[in-house]
């Protein structure tokens, strides 16, 4: 278990960012965070050919 895909590791790390972002009540940056790790980890998905 400690070798996760680093997308998942990105994607783990912005939820963990976008709830400490919720906690301090700034939903646009919150929702930010989740848009822009989403896509961060797509991206990495997609460059180490796992699909």
């Amino acid at each position: 278990m400690d070798n996760f895909p680093k997308y998942y590791t990105r994607l783990f790390n912005g939820i963990t960012d976008a709830i400490e972002a919720l906690q301090a009540q700034n939903y646009i940056k919150a929702q930010d965070i989740l848009i822009k790790s989403q896509q961060d980890a797509e991206d990495m998905y997609l460059e180490d050919g796992d699909n």
